[in-house]
This record gives C-alpha cells, structure tokens and sequence, in this order.
C-alpha cells in the first residue's frame, strides 16, 4: 500500500526562496534596531546595507537556480555552483567598491556591516534548509500510468 504523491510540488518552491528572505530581513531589521539603541547614525547605516546586501545577493541567486531547476533540472547543480561562485564575487566586489568609495570610514561602520551580513548569511541559510526540507520533492517521477503498468 502507498500514499498518492503530489504532483506540482516544484511549483511551491518558492515558498522556500520568500521564506528564507523574510527570515533573513527579520534578522537584518533586528540587527538596524540594535544599532539604533546602542551605536551611532554609521552603525545604523552599516546594518541597513548590510541586510539589503545580503537579501538581494542571495535572493537573486536563489531565484535564479530555482527558475533552472524547473527548466531543466539536470543542470540545477551546474547552475548552483555558478550562481554560488557569481555571489561570492558580487559580496567581494561591494566590498571593494565600499572601501574605495571611502563610505566604509565615515558613512557606514565596517564592524556592523560585517556582522549584519555575517547574521543574514546564517539566517538565509537556516530558513532556506528548513523550508526546502519540508516541500518533500521526490528523488524521482513515478510513470504516469503508475507502478503496476510495468509490471503487466
């Protein structure tokens, strides 16, 4: 006896990519109140980019494998590699272009920065295993006719 499986179960995964935003910018928005109470106009503005840095990197990028993945599924790994490596570059080069601006001395605290991004990055993660765990995708399509039909 089995149970009948769902079909459509990729078309859900998006939940996933809103989920892990939502955590992430929940995170992120406890990390700008902190800062309000406890430091300065730089730290405030240090925990903002660093929250909106890492929301859109990682959303972007989870966006982009998810939409490979529902085309065509044999290159999601391919696909997740890349877009791994592409967000790696894009962190490096904003913060290579915040220290070349000078933003990072005077408008925006690098310490509060690097935390909120650090903290986002974790939370991102965390929600994203959670709920990518929970949409139950199977390892593999059933024959439309079902298991008997082969058997005949």
């Amino acid at each position: 006896m089995t149970t009948e499986s769902k079909q459509g179960l990729r078309s859900r995964s998006g939940f996933t990519l809103l989920g892990a935003a939502i955590s992430s910018s929940a995170l992120g928005l406890v990390s700008v109140a902190v800062a309000a109470i406890v430091a300065d106009r730089s730290a405030v503005y240090g925990a903002l980019v660093g929250m909106a840095l890492c929301v859109t990197v990682f959303g972007f990028g989870a966006f982009v494998v998810d939409a490979v993945a529902g085309l065509m599924p044999s290159a999601a790994l391919l696909m997740a590699l890349l877009t791994y490596t592409l967000q790696v570059a894009i962190m490096a080069l904003a913060f290579l272009a915040l220290t070349r601006s000078g933003a990072l001395d005077d408008t925006i605290d690098r310490r509060w920065l690097g935390g909120t991004v650090i903290a986002c990055t974790m939370a991102w993660l965390a929600a994203q295993t959670w709920f990518a765990t929970r949409l139950r995708i199977p390892a593999f399509d059933l024959p439309a006719d079902g298991p008997e039909a082969g058997a005949r």
